[in-house]
């Protein structure tokens, strides 16, 4: 599977002092530890993998984020295609190979 996620802080001093960027790292580094394939942007953060490690890779970035803050705000959006692999980079080089024409 292939997720998009984007997890953030609400409601506390976190979010009109700046510590929204620290606690979306926070998330970010529980991420890339994970060892899945993995890209951040500035909207999401993608992660794909077998349903159980991606979801587990959520739950602990959003814990994460949680611990920090009153109320946290989770967006997710899936792409579930079993026995697919490396949709991370071969989605864009599709629209890539299109662009090229």
């Amino acid at each position: 599977m292939l997720v998009a996620f984007s997890v953030s802080p609400l409601g506390g001093a976190e979010e009109s002092s700046g510590g929204v960027g620290a606690a979306v790292a926070e998330a970010v580094r529980i991420v890339r530890a994970s060892g899945l394939p993995n890209e951040t942007n500035a909207m999401f953060t993608l992660v794909e993998g077998e349903w159980d490690e991606v979801m587990d890779v959520v739950r602990r970035a959003t814990e994460a984020v949680a611990a920090v803050a009153p109320r946290v705000s989770l967006v997710l959006k899936a792409d579930i295609r079993a026995g697919t692999t490396g949709a991370l980079r071969s989605k864009v080089a599709t629209v890539e190979r299109h662009l090229a024409d």
